[in-house]
């Protein structure tokens, strides 16, 4: 069954291609770990949904990572994070936050985390 397409604002699609090629360490770390269905499904880096781009969405479970850096923490970032996650959740999508330093410090249990919800998501 073919992937039921996302609305997007098709102007982000050339601000995601710069995001794939300038991507953080984090999202290089995470990315080696989850390219190539390694955890049993597919995921591709910088989607847009919405008006908005998510770090990694894996189509067959309706699953987007974003990944939490320092930019995240001010006050305002976080309504707005709020406010995004919301939006996109609408749409069915699920959503996880990573923060920055777990993958840098521990990437181990954050793939076993990943794979945890991959592993639920597939019986739901």
């Amino acid at each position: 069954m073919p992937n039921k397409i996302l609305p997007y604002n098709p102007q982000l699609k050339q601000l995601a291609r710069e995001l794939r090629k300038n991507s953080t360490l984090s999202e290089v770390l995470l990315w080696k770990e989850v390219q190539k269905k390694k955890l049993g499904v597919e995921f591709h880096r910088q989607v847009p949904i919405k008006n908005y781009i998510v770090d990694f969405f894996c189509h067959e479970l309706y699953l987007a990572i974003e990944i939490d850096g320092s930019s995240h923490d001010s006050e305002l970032a976080i309504i707005l994070d709020e406010k995004r996650q919301k939006e996109i959740e609408k749409l069915g999508v699920h959503f996880i936050r990573i923060d920055d330093l777990d993958i840098k410090k521990d990437l181990d249990s954050v793939l076993q985390h990943l794979q945890y919800i991959i592993n639920t998501l597939r019986l739901t």
